[in-house]
């Protein structure tokens, strides 16, 4: 005799909560990866076929900046998504979007580093030391004279420490209160991220306005998070 296999819904929750584990770890994180590395092929064959319009380091630089506010925008929509569904194996998803979000700020890095300073450079052999000096001096030079780059890079710097810390040994190492400390740093990068691309434009700041309004409300949510919990603790210790 065959028996029907049943639905999802119809098992049993840890049933159910196992079902959905497996099909993060299988179906749903590759398929993840693979979308967030969609922008990034597309990029590459709009240089390769020359469709990058009249600015190409202009629209590179803008396309990856924008994609680095994405992802680090999804990284913190990730646990109100979950609060707000219940779907806690969405949490399995936070660092691979994390990553990402320091892939591509990375990528706008480079492009500010070689397109940009090594082009005001003229493209010097970089196997001197004059040459890393220079490139060095050109660097530190743009960060501190023009704030929005010193924004930027701040950002980056901070999206660093959570790329390198993001492993479970490292969350052995610390330990948890402390790992979790350090990646609220992930509001500073972000913040820092949306003021460097609103300083960055120079008339329509509607997309930057528009992740401006988007972090505020991730923001918000944990506040008012924090804030009923806070309550909620007062009232059991009896400090209400």
């Amino acid at each position: 005799m065959v028996t029907a296999m049943k639905s999802p819904h119809c098992m049993p929750a840890w049933t159910r909560r196992s079902f959905t584990s497996g099909a993060v770890r299988w179906l749903l994180k590759p398929a993840v990866f693979l979308t967030a590395l969609v922008p990034f092929s597309i990029l590459i064959h709009r240089l390769l076929t020359g469709s990058l319009g009249a600015d190409p380091l202009g629209e590179i630089t803008n396309t990856t900046g924008v994609w680095t506010l994405r992802f680090i925008s999804l990284t913190l929509a990730i646990t109100p998504f979950r609060r707000l569904t219940g779907w806690n194996a969405a949490i399995r998803l936070r660092r691979m979007i994390g990553l990402f979000a320091f892939f591509y700020g990375s990528l706008h890095l480079v492009v500010f580093v070689v397109a940009d300073r090594l082009a005001s450079l003229g493209f010097p052999n970089l196997l001197t030391w004059r040459t890393i000096h220079d490139l060095a001096a050109s660097i530190g030079s743009e960060t501190v004279n023009r704030p929005y780059i010193t924004l930027g890079f701040t950002s980056w710097l901070l999206m660093l420490a959570l790329a390198l810390t993001s492993t479970a040994g490292m969350i052995r190492r610390l330990g948890g209160r402390r790992w979790q400390a350090l990646h609220r740093l992930v509001y500073a990068a972000a913040s820092a991220g949306v003021v460097h691309y609103w300083w960055s434009v120079r008339a329509d700041v509607r997309g930057p306005l528009t992740y401006a309004v988007a972090l505020t409300a991730l923001l918000a949510f944990r506040v008012v998070v924090w804030a009923r919990g806070h309550t909620a603790m007062r009232i059991i210790t009896g400090r209400i």
